[in-house]
């Protein structure tokens, strides 16, 4: 079998699924190859917010425009998204500071948020703890999505009604250029060829380039998460971030006052080792999705990080999360972990073999909220459609 695309993507990830989105957008032939029935990686294992607010500047730009990507896709066909914003809760005074200081740099980004008071966040987020609450900072256009339902609707409808070749449960065994157009094999004896092709999955680069893989600064984390059973008659709205992730992203270092509060930080605790810091999402079956925690590996060194989930890491943060909410059931459904991959000294990995082949990944924790405005602007360059 030979077939010729404008472009190949390898990995049907969120990364990959929208680098073919875009390209079907503007017109061009695509196949998405995914080794697996379905995407079962770090797409489908996370929590589903999607926060521009908690990135840098550069990536808040990627994050708002996937915004705008989401809501124009649910309202052609319903991917789960809900419009239900975000909101950061200061327990302290240190980080009451730092949100009052990302207010001001987010009103002059033009990037609407609302501070709140104590009172504020008490009155809207049911069960919240008057003991650890003293003010919060809201962003109304973050939404909230269902990870699994969301990527496999998005291909179900690419491949239906935007000619998407779709291969699933299909591994790609080569990758290489000939003639001046890329050739893929297939572990089916597919042969197919491409003006370009992307690779976004972590695996596939590992086993085509593994020269390229080894000399890279890949590292993977591995996240802890866990499900409390269905809450009766409770409702949790939007993305719950808490005084912890304040002191952890990345948006937060442009405040003046961060490094000083972070230099007072105890390097030994408990929190510190395990990077954990505490997330609250209610899912649509009215479970509330809690974690998580943060390990680290070079990626030639995976394994080392082992299949197991530590239990003092979940007690831990079933026991933090107590202390914020006060929810009707704290009993536990399920637990699992997530593995991503991200560059140590870039916001993205980006590698490209002879101007036909472009390695993309390495997209750390940014995936969910940035992929889709990322992969707008990387086919526009790749493809030159400026």
């Amino acid at each position: 079998m030979n077939k010729k695309y404008d472009l190949i993507v390898i990995g049907g990830g969120i990364l990959g699924t929208f680098h073919a989105y875009h390209a079907l957008q503007k017109g061009l032939k695509v196949a998405l190859i995914e080794k697996d029935a379905q995407p079962l990686g770090a797409t489908v294992r996370n929590f589903g917010q999607v926060v521009p607010s908690g990135m840098d500047s550069k990536w808040q730009n990627y994050g708002r425009e996937s915004l705008k990507i989401y809501n124009h896709i649910q309202n052609k066909f319903d991917i789960s998204v809900r419009n239900n914003g975000s909101v950061y809760l200061a327990s302290n005074h240190e980080e009451v500071q730092l949100i009052e200081e990302l207010s001001i740099i987010n009103k002059n980004n033009g990037y609407e948020s609302h501070l709140l008071t104590k009172a504020q966040c008490l009155e809207k987020y049911t069960g919240l703890k008057t003991d650890y609450i003293k003010a919060g900072l809201f962003f109304p256009q973050e939404i909230t999505i269902e990870p699994n339902l969301m990527i496999n609707k998005l291909l179900d409808y690419l491949t239906t009604e935007k000619e998407l070749d779709y291969l699933p449960n299909t591994k790609v065994i080569h990758c290489d250029i000939w003639d001046d157009e890329v050739e893929v094999e297939t572990s089916k004896g597919e042969i197919l060829k491409s003006s370009k092709a992307i690779v976004c999955c972590g695996s596939e680069f590992k086993t085509l380039y593994p020269t390229v893989f080894a000399e890279s600064d890949l590292q993977v984390t591995k996240l802890q998460m866990l499900q409390t059973k269905p809450q009766p008659n409770y409702k949790l709205n939007g993305s719950i971030l808490t005084g912890l992730s304040i002191r952890r992203y990345e948006a937060f270092y442009e405040c003046p006052s961060f490094k000083m509060i972070k230099a007072k930080e105890d390097p030994n605790s408990f929190e510190k080792k395990w990077g954990v810091h505490i997330l609250f999402k209610q899912a649509t079956d009215g479970s509330i999705i809690l974690g998580d925690s943060h390990e680290y590996a070079d990626a030639k060194d995976i394994d080392n990080l082992g299949f197991d989930l530590r239990n003092e890491v979940d007690d831990f943060m079933i026991n933090e999360a107590k202390k914020i909410f006060d929810l009707p059931t704290y009993e536990i459904q399920k637990r699992w972990f997530g593995i991503y991959s991200q560059s140590k000294e870039n916001d993205i990995f980006n590698h490209t073999i002879d101007q036909h082949i472009h390695i993309i990944t390495g997209i750390g924790g940014k995936g969910m909220t940035g992929s889709a405005g990322f992969a707008k602007e990387n086919i526009n360059k790749i493809f030159n459609f400026y």
